[in-house]
């Protein structure tokens, strides 16, 4: 049996001994105290996480898929996160997904055992239909669950670009991935309690991937989510202001141009920067990839022509 008790992530926080005798507002305000290691953790990693952003947005740019994987409290994150792009970036469903260890029902109860079996993992990757083509990324804030095991063996065997998330030293779900990125979070502050510290480390770099994927896939200009699905009042409404931002525009003209844009950010803008018809600018966008900036650089080049 392995030594869990080697696991940073498994030790006692000398910080937090008192933790049951505190009052209400010592209790929460030594809880967070504990939060400010997470940053300096990640800190720590940047180098890797921008790598695995590289990597991420060369198979996206390239037909692939992304993949995150865990089980508990990382596989829900996986999954969140996943979820989270779709309306924020525009992206197809199945561009990034998430996979827990035991399915759909771990997302809202504990399934602990699921994530004992790495010959699940690997069937799990075999369900979702991945291909040499995607990349997988397996989170484990122990960096030695066996579904993370097996999945990122069976992704490495396929071709499958792969990355490892974890918050302790030299995980072993490492061995297998192309890119580790171990933010170690140290003890936390209710011993073994990964939720806390470490999964918010894995929040904030699973933040980190997506979004810097995505800004350089084109789904931001400037700081504007140009990319955002206009499905409900609220998004509506943000997407007008997004073109207002980004043109500098009144609200009725920018609503107009998203009118004859058929609801496309991207559109609206390089029509009013340019001047140009809903057509052109959706030319412009298609020889540009859908980069918005490229778009207004090519404008600028005819034009100087």
């Amino acid at each position: 049996m392995e030594n869990f008790a080697q696991l940073e992530t498994e030790a006692r926080n000398p910080n937090t001994l008192d933790l049951d005798a505190l009052n209400t507002l010592q209790m929460v305000t030594i809880l967070h105290a504990e939060n400010t290691s997470v940053l300096a953790a990640v800190d720590a990693v940047l180098p890797e996480i921008a790598a695995a952003v590289e990597i991420v947005a060369a198979r996206l740019e390239a037909g692939g898929r992304l993949f995150y994987v865990g089980a508990g409290t990382s596989g829900r994150l996986g999954v969140l996160d996943a979820s989270e792009c779709p309306p924020t970036f525009g992206v197809p469903r199945d561009m990034i997904q998430g996979i827990i260890a035991g399915g759909e029902p771990a997302l809202t109860r504990s399934i602990e055992n699921a994530e004992d079996s790495p010959e699940a993992g690997a069937n799990a990757l075999a369900e979702f239909g991945v291909t040499g083509g995607d990349i997988v990324i397996g989170i484990a804030a122990s960096g030695r669950t066996p579904f993370v095991v097996g999945v990122l063996q069976a992704a490495r065997k396929m071709g499958a670009a792969t990355v490892a998330i974890a918050n302790v030293s030299n995980p072993k779900i490492g061995q297998d991935a192309e890119i580790v990125i171990a933010a170690v979070t140290g003890a936390e502050p209710v011993t073994g309690s990964t939720r806390l510290k470490a999964g918010t480390a894995q929040k904030l770099i699973l933040n980190l991937i997506t979004t810097g994927a995505m800004v350089k896939l084109g789904k931001v200009y400037e700081n504007l989510m140009v990319e955002v699905r206009a499905s409900n009042e609220k998004l509506r409404d943000r997407a007008v202001r997004i073109v207002m931002e980004a043109t500098g525009t009144e609200r009725d003209p920018a609503t107009r141009a998203l009118t004859e844009a058929q609801g496309e950010c991207k559109t609206a803008i390089v029509m009013l920067k340019c001047g140009v018809s809903a057509v052109e600018a959706e030319r412009l966008l298609a020889q540009s990839k859908g980069n918005v900036r490229a778009a207004l650089n090519a404008d600028r080049t005819i034009r100087v022509e």
